[in-house]
C-alpha cells in the first residue's frame, strides 16, 4: 500500500514538473540558446519536482517490500 502511495505522489510531482518544463520550451522560440535554457531550468523548482517525482516512481516500482506472508518453520 505504501508503494502505491509513493507511486501516486511521484507521478503527481513528475507531471507538475514535466508540464512546466515543456511550457518553458517556448523560451527556445524567443531566441534563447539551448545552453541558456538548461541554465534557466536548473534554477527552477519545477525541475527538482520532476527529478524527485521520477525517483519516487522508480523507487516504488523497484523496491521490494515485505510481502506480508510469514514463513513456516
Amino acid at each position: 500500500m505504501i508503494r502505491l502511495f509513493f507511486l501516486l505522489v511521484g507521478f503527481c510531482l513528475a507531471v507538475v514538473g514535466g508540464i512546466s518544463l515543456l511550457a518553458y520550451l517556448n523560451l527556445l522560440t524567443t531566441g534563447y540558446q539551448f545552453i541558456a535554457y538548461i541554465e534557466f531550468i536548473v534554477t527552477r523548482i519545477e525541475f527538482y519536482l520532476f527529478i524527485i517525482g521520477m525517483v519516487l516512481i522508480f523507487g516504488s516500482l523497484t523496491w521490494k517490500g515485505n510481502t506480508g506472508r510469514k514463513r513456516k518453520e
